[in-house]
């Protein structure tokens, strides 16, 4: 742990303040992995379908026709090679190649970002501890995400602000708020809880991505994947205003 004993608690709250800063920065690194790997994951899916695209339905009398009036050595050729020209055949072969590194890439240094977040949240934990004289598991300030997500934060809120509505002073309710560090540990642990499991969803995709994947199930990956079904943006949003 960064946070040593012996510290008053004025410097307490101020490196809890910090490392809730570090740790939205990390949530804005591991956002901005996140649309590179939809990125790549899009490319997968693009490579794989063109390797996968089927031939010219000879059975249509009007393609039968076409070909007929063009049957050039370049037109039979093209036939031939299963309607794909080989230049483009092996550029997509080695972008599925790079794309498929570049996920497994991806999840490495998400996992990365991640461990980073549950560190600093560990510190913050161990530094509330400090603070109050008692412990305080991790758990303690652990969220389910598939509870609701608004009402848990606006329940935080609400708590937060009804502790502080004797102060006449609203900017200084509000430097107040901010400085609430039991407050902001909880908002971390619920971001965590929220980022660890769009980690782990992007993590079962990349690995259930095979070349025998039917378009339809890739494509549900690549609409799930740009969702983000496990973050609830409005409350990221209103963590980053704690530090604004």
């Amino acid at each position: 742990m960064e946070i040593k004993e012996g510290k008053s608690i004025s410097d307490l709250e101020k490196e809890i303040f910090h490392k809730f800063r570090d740790f939205m920065t990390g949530i804005t690194k591991f956002d901005e992995l996140g649309i590179a790997g939809s990125r790549l994951l899009s490319g997968f899916q693009q490579a794989l379908e063109f390797i996968g695209r089927p031939p010219i339905d000879m059975n249509s009398k009007l393609v039968k026709n076409i070909i007929v009036a063009n049957e050039t050595k370049r037109v039979k050729a093209y036939i031939h090679s299963g309607c794909m020209k080989l230049n483009e055949s092996i550029q997509s072969v080695t972008n599925l190649h790079s794309c498929t590194h570049g996920l497994h890439n991806h999840i490495s240094k998400a996992k990365e970002i991640l461990n980073e977040l549950e560190g600093l949240l560990e510190d913050v934990t161990s530094a509330i501890q400090t603070r109050h004289g008692n412990l305080l598991p991790l758990s303690d300030l652990d969220f389910d995400v598939e509870l609701n997500e608004q009402a848990t934060y606006d329940d935080l809120e609400e708590k937060d602000a009804l502790s502080h509505s004797q102060t006449p002073d609203v900017t200084a309710t509000r430097k107040k708020k901010s400085s609430d560090v039991t407050h902001l540990a909880k908002v971390m642990a619920f971001i965590y809880s929220m980022v660890k499991q769009d980690y782990l969803m992007q993590e079962k995709i990349v690995s259930a991505l095979d070349l025998k994947m039917s378009s339809e199930e890739l494509g549900s990956y690549c609409q799930m994947w740009s969702l983000r079904p496990f973050i609830n943006d409005e409350i990221v949003h209103q963590a980053w205003e704690h530090i604004q």
